[in-house]
């Protein structure tokens, strides 16, 4: 570094240590940048912005619970929230992660989401936890750094050595003297991982964290209660760690938070287009409380199907009211009412019968796959996928974002708004058979040598450049090379000579292996 005419000593070795933590930061942002990373993982993720928190004054003993938890000193390093599909407990574990975050004592989060890609899988889960730790925790991001430069290959090792070398090794070096005395780790919807084997394998492991000495890990868990995960539990020794099951939570606490929640956002609906004071009534408020039986998905996703019908919102409340006026049922009926109620709205009444008969059967060529999907496509990719014109998908999808969310830019995917609208909709074989041979045409009428018109055999994959990739390869065509096989494999389709699969194979194998690469 030159000397600058009359700087001073003091200014010169000011300038040299700028640029030396210039360089040093651009180096250890390089090495970071090997472990793959799932980016929807973090409870602050783009793609969750428009996630909820728990209103203030629901969920208050809940809540005091876990806090007093992340805070105490027992050995108890797992809290396990277990409850039913819809009880919200994605919705604690943002409340949770969000009030540590803003007091700088969050450590890292992974969200798991079935169908969501990166984030449905194990296969980037200990990676990204330990890349969230290094850039939130300064004391530990040369010890992650190191291991990384001294296990090369540590990304393409067992989950055991990534767990260890990455995030438990790491752990147990630091200094306590200079290290917070405890490290709060967040992991939502682990039964959302599409490998029990894998559930099994990230449980018992972070069940180590009760062998650190050097801090206090603390692993706040939520799931469905699946038989996998109760197995594990059930062996860890009850003193290491403290279950809630939120489903047994009395009913009188559960209905008096659903109905702060229904009061806050229909309150809202009835101020935006004037509906009078204390709209829908203290009497609507009270049925539609009985009418969740205590899921809040119910509660959500019928306050987002009346906003939806902004002039039409008293309608919308009434045919709810109508739809859900038998005796008490399962809360899963409950449920299935409202979204048959939000998929009966899509199509209109003033239709003629072929005209309703054709708009069902698209409903469920493009509902199935979007549930179906192993990960998620925006409309524009999707319509390519299904060899749909892109209008159709637009317009078929219109009425339903009380039940999906469809983001302003066609360029963003699709997302559920709660993982029991598949569990409600879904036939497993003919959906997977659909995305199945809709991959293999789209990729008979796509693949080719040289398909990036590169024209230099060898040409390394991670050099050629994102907008060309992008160009040559858009989304919808790098979803069927990748997943085609599994679709497949979950259709139980009979393969036989000179069907789809073998033409596709005969002709493009090596086309779809130079894709893959």
């Amino acid at each position: 570094m030159p000397l600058l005419y009359g700087e001073g000593k003091e200014h010169a070795f000011k300038r040299l240590r700028e640029v030396i933590n210039v360089h040093s930061n651009g180096l250890d942002s390089d090495v970071l940048h090997r472990l793959p990373y799932a980016v929807d993982a973090p409870f602050n993720s783009y793609a969750k912005q428009d996630s909820s928190s728990c209103l203030p004054n629901t969920r208050v003993d809940l809540l005091k619970e876990i806090y007093d938890w992340v805070d105490s000193t027992d050995e108890r390093c797992i809290f396990w929230l277990s409850g039913l599909a819809g009880t919200g407990k994605s919705t604690v574990a943002r409340t949770i992660a969000r009030r540590y975050f803003e007091q700088k004592r969050f450590r890292a989060s992974f969200f798991f989401s079935r169908g969501g890609g990166d984030v449905g899988h194990a296969g980037r889960f200990f990676t990204s936890l330990a890349v969230q730790l290094a850039r939130n925790v300064p004391q530990i991001q040369r010890l992650v750094l190191d291991a990384i430069i001294e296990q090369e290959d540590v990304t393409n090792q067992s989950l055991r050595d990534q767990w260890r070398q990455l995030v438990l090794g790491p752990l147990s070096r630091l200094d306590r003297h200079f290290s917070p005395s405890s490290y709060l780790l967040i992991v939502d919807a682990l039964d959302k991982c599409d490998n029990e084997g894998h559930i099994q394998t990230i449980l018992q492991f972070l069940a180590e964290a009760r062998s650190l000495t050097t801090v206090r890990l603390r692993v706040f868990l939520t799931s469905r209660p699946e038989i996998p995960i109760r197995h594990v539990m059930y062996r860890i020794p009850q003193a290491e760690h403290q279950d809630f099951i939120l489903h047994n939570v009395p009913p009188t606490i559960v209905n008096h938070d659903i109905s702060l929640f229904l009061e806050y956002t229909l309150g809202i609906i009835g101020q935006e287009w004037s509906l009078g004071d204390g709209w829908p009534g203290k009497d609507v408020l009270r049925q539609l409380v009985q009418c969740a039986s205590g899921l809040f998905i119910w509660a959500a996703t019928a306050g987002r199907f009346i906003c939806e019908g902004r002039l039409f919102a008293q309608k919308r409340l009434d045919s709810i009211l109508r739809g859900s006026s038998g005796a008490a049922t399962a809360p899963e009926k409950r449920l299935n009412e409202i979204y048959v109620a939000v998929l009966g709205h899509s199509i209109s009444a003033d239709y003629m019968d072929a005209e309703k008969e054709e708009l069902c059967k698209m409903l469920k060529h493009i509902l199935g796959s979007i549930v179906s999907l192993l990960s998620p496509l925006s409309t524009l990719s999707l319509s390519k996928l299904l060899h749909l014109p892109k209008e159709d998908v637009d317009q078929t999808l219109e009425d339903l974002y009380a039940i999906l969310d469809i983001p302003s830019d066609p360029a963003h995917p699709i997302r559920l708004h709660h993982p029991s609208f598949r569990d409600f909709l879904l036939n497993n074989d003919r959906s997977h058979q659909t995305l199945a041979a809709s991959s293999i045409q789209l990729m008979s009428e796509t693949l080719k040598k040289d398909i990036c018109q590169l024209q230099a055999p060898g040409y390394p994959a991670s050099q050629i450049e994102k907008n060309r990739l992008e160009e040559y390869l858009p989304s919808e065509v790098q979803y069927a090379c990748l997943y085609w096989i599994q679709h497949l494999q979950k259709s139980n389709t009979q393969l036989c000579d000179e069907d789809q699969v073998h033409q596709f194979l005969r002709a493009h194998l090596l086309h779809w292996l130079e894709v893959l690469g």
